[in-house]
């Protein structure tokens, strides 16, 4: 008779995955594997996109992770010297974020208070201990690299690069002071990337419009009618946009003439009499009021009309408000058309000096 060992008939699966995953260590198995083509001419570079070390791993590192390590074990497989150095990312406003949380700060004042060079040490701490449970998770999952000589986007070794790079590009006249406009937290007190505001945590909200009236200069009741969502700009208007080949309606309602644009008639609600019709182009160049002439970053401005080709009519009226200081957008269009720019709000969302009534409060 042949003799049989006993099959469990519950697996404990996890466990028998430790079990294999100690003896791949213990043998040194591991050490083999990544040390198998140290010989070999033939060279890999993988560098890997390192995982913000703020959090445990989630599903989609995972995933990420394995499809790394099939490419890697394939060229091992075939020979290729590599060095399975894995990173860890350390620079992100969200190692920030979660240690505020952890100390139970509200604002970037909170951070000044308590010690700017005392916050920064606690966010290497965040970033060291998640980097630990990351590494424990990666080699749960069968994942060979060289562990102990992982690199940190932190390192001073990659900062002095950085800053040796920065050095190099200045003394070769590669670098300038401009001006831009940028999506910013002012919660956080700094700019954010596409991908921050894309995939970490920032959500769409439905903000009311309203539709305002902007005096034609020189033309009694005269008005172009704009819609925005954005009301917070409007202190920093310094032109309107329309569409050049867009049909544009003067109408009569109410003892008001209002312009706009012909197919958003309809949308708008306006139901008075068409007294005429233009394109866009016959309306560049037109002259109309400022909303705040007392402010004092308005005053000696000419607000005029200009083309755009961002202008649509999917929604609003035609005729768009632009604020060059206030959206990227609006400041490429002052660029090309050489509009003036005015920058309305500080770094916490607080109107600046020059703005009257609105000075020193939150625009939101």
């Amino acid at each position: 008779m042949s003799d049989f060992k006993k099959v469990e008939s519950v697996v404990d699966f996890p466990k028998l995955e430790r079990k294999i995953l100690k003896w791949w260590y213990s043998s040194g198995l591991e050490k083999k594997y990544l040390r198998k083509n140290d010989r070999s001419k033939k060279l890999f570079r993988f560098l890997d996109g390192p995982i913000t070390a703020n959090n445990p791993m989630g599903v989609h590192h995972a995933w990420g992770r394995t499809y790394k390590d099939l490419f890697q074990r394939y060229k091992n497989m075939q020979g290729f010297k590599q060095r399975f150095q894995n990173g860890f990312d350390a620079q992100g406003l969200w190692v920030e974020v979660e240690v505020e949380k952890d100390l139970g700060f509200k604002t970037k004042k909170d951070i000044e208070r308590y010690g700017i060079d005392r916050f920064v040490e606690k966010c290497k701490e965040r970033v060291f201990k998640y980097a630990g449970i990351q590494t424990e998770q990666s080699k749960r999952l069968g994942y060979f690299m060289d562990w102990e000589n992982s690199y940190f986007t932190l390192s001073d070794e990659n900062n002095y690069a950085i800053w040796s790079f920065l050095k190099k590009c200045h003394e070769e006249g590669w670098i300038y002071e401009g001006r831009d406009v940028v999506p910013w937290c002012a919660r956080c007190g700094t700019a954010l990337s596409e991908h921050e505001i894309v995939t970490e945590g920032y959500k769409e909200l439905t903000h009311p419009g309203v539709f305002v009236k902007f005096p034609v200069f020189g033309e009694d009741e005269t008005f172009f009618l704009v819609w925005t969502t954005t009301s917070w700009t409007l202190p920093a208007n310094t032109s309107l946009a329309v569409g050049r080949n867009i049909k544009y309606s003067f109408v009569s309602q109410d003892g008001q003439t209002f312009i706009l644009a012909t197919d958003r008639l309809k949308e708008t609600g306006v139901k008075g009499k068409v007294v005429k019709e233009v394109l866009g182009k016959d309306l560049v160049g037109l002259e109309f009021e400022s909303l705040f002439p007392d402010f004092f970053s308005q005053r000696g401005l000419k607000h005029k009309v200009v083309d755009a080709d961002f202008v649509n009519l999917e929604e609003g009226t035609g005729v768009v408000h632009i604020a060059p200081g206030s959206g990227q957008e609006d400041y490429e269009l002052a660029k090309d058309k050489n509009l003036p720019v005015i920058e309305s709000l500080n770094e916490e969302g607080v109107f600046l000096e020059g703005f009257g009534s609105c000075s020193g409060k939150s625009a939101f």
